[in-house]
């Protein structure tokens, strides 16, 4: 009786399983876009290592499609910035500030990098906010 009980639990769970759609379950329809993004906080230096490092920044909400990405561009030259890296993120429209990390990898040895900052909608727009240049070198 118990074997029977365990294999109906088993087969109602597969069920459930097979018949969800989880992409509804995880639609995020877009929020307002904000009229204007700032920074509230940095950019700075999050952790910086042989192989790794991360900028880190703080702006209120961008609004708009939950989809982001935290974009940096970099370079050895402060008027040259021609390099990119960038992460996705997911804004949580409840909150009102988001924080970005963007990693930055296989960067040279004791070399002076040159930075700044923005966000932008998966679709490429940028949220419109861009920091001053920074600076860091690598160990």
């Amino acid at each position: 009786m118990n074997r029977l009980l365990l294999m109906l639990a088993v087969a109602a769970a597969a069920g459930s399983l097979l018949l969800s759609s989880p992409t509804s379950a995880q639609f995020v329809p877009s929020s307002k876009k904000t009229a204007h993004v700032r920074i509230i906080k940095g950019p700075e230096l999050e952790l910086a290592r042989e192989n790794l490092t991360i900028i880190t920044w703080t702006t209120n909400n961008p609004g708009g499609s939950p989809e982001h990405f935290g974009v940096v561009h970099y370079g050895t030259d402060p008027k040259d910035l021609s390099q990119t890296a960038k992460n996705p993120i997911r804004l949580n429209s409840g909150h009102s500030s988001t924080v970005f990390r963007v990693r930055l990898d296989n960067l040279k040895p004791r070399t002076t990098y040159y930075y700044r900052v923005d966000s932008m909608e998966s679709n490429g727009k940028s949220d419109g906010v861009n920091s001053s240049v920074k600076t860091f070198t690598t160990q």
